[in-house]
């Protein structure tokens, strides 16, 4: 075949081809638009963060708001307090009719349980302290009762021979959470080769200021309401150096005065050794040995005024 018919005989196929596509090549072929989704509307989400803690009945300071009455004692045995008298409920009970009295215009009352959670013993015990810890279901149930009630619970510490710190971390769990305070009660703080309830025992600013700061540092990091701290005293020389014990925002920081007897030695007490420019002031009734006790008038017509009472 001639080399220009082979060539004109391509051309007409190609023609042809063309044809039967509508005459339009690839390249003027129409482009399909991708088809995407609908679009949404994806607006950020936010949580609102749960509001801080509180105390039992309202607010995170403990002071000049409310003033606590509370009942001392510990599970099981009237001997060491009248919170033991009954069953807990009973207790819980018998504080918040004894905090209605000392209700006045200017504060509200919060009823409290103030539990020895360590108890100072005369004898060794099996590692030597001079102490043993109330087991912890124990403590867990009078606690139930209190919130219950509303009630502030006072974790209370008779160290025996262990330093404060050692007697109070064990209780770090408890401490951790908004309506639980603590005690420290320096006539159970005892040196080596000293026996409970043979001599009165002391400690000092800087043990003290130990345990503050660490009750503090963990009050902080948890955002918990002011935690309530008592110092239990009825001599000058329990705190020797009691000017040198630590404030902390976060702690409403108590000198609490517990002495027995006629009203006239427990004046002289309270007038001689009380600090309130430092503290704010406590004091205990006591049902047995005071003669007589005090009623709530006579309570609130001292000077200065206590805003955490007592009873044991």
């Amino acid at each position: 075949m001639d080399a220009r018919l082979g060539t004109a005989a391509a051309v007409a196929v190609l023609v042809v081809a063309l044809a039967g596509c509508g005459g339009r090549t690839q390249a003027e072929a129409p482009v399909q638009q991708a088809k995407l989704p609908p679009a949404t509307s994806s607006a950020p989400t936010t949580t609102t963060p749960p509001p801080p803690p509180e105390l039992p009945m309202g607010g995170r300071t403990v002071f000049p708001q409310y003033r606590v009455v509370a009942y001392y004692g510990t599970g099981g045995t009237p001997a060491l307090g009248v919170l033991g008298q009954g069953t807990p409920e009973e207790a819980a009970d018998a504080v918040d009719k004894a905090a209605q009295g000392f209700a006045t215009p200017d504060r509200k009352v919060q009823p409290a349980m103030e539990f020895i959670a360590t108890v100072a013993d005369g004898y060794p015990g099996p590692d030597g302290a001079y102490s043993h810890q109330v087991a912890s279901e124990e403590v867990q149930r009078y606690l139930d009762v209190a919130r219950e009630h509303h009630q502030l619970f006072i974790v209370d510490v008779q160290p025996g021979q262990r330093d404060f710190m050692s007697a109070v971390q064990p209780y770090r769990d408890l401490l951790a959470q908004p309506d639980v305070g603590l005690a420290l009660d320096a006539e159970w703080r005892m040196e080596p080769g000293q026996v409970p309830g043979t001599v009165i025992g002391h400690v000092g600013a800087t043990e003290v200021n130990g345990v503050l700061d660490w009750v503090a540092e963990l009050t902080k990091s948890r955002d918990l309401p002011q935690k309530v701290v008592l110092l239990h005293m009825f001599r000058a020389s329990m705190i020797p150096d009691l000017a040198g014990v630590a404030e902390h925002p976060e702690l409403a920081l108590v000198q609490h005065l517990d002495g027995f007897g006629g009203v006239e030695t427990k004046m002289d007490i309270y007038h001689a050794i009380a600090n309130p420019d430092k503290f704010h002031m406590g004091f205990k009734l006591f049902y047995q040995q005071d003669k007589p006790m005090l009623g709530p008038d006579e309570v609130l017509r001292m000077t200065p005024q206590p805003e955490f009472v007592s009873y044991q």
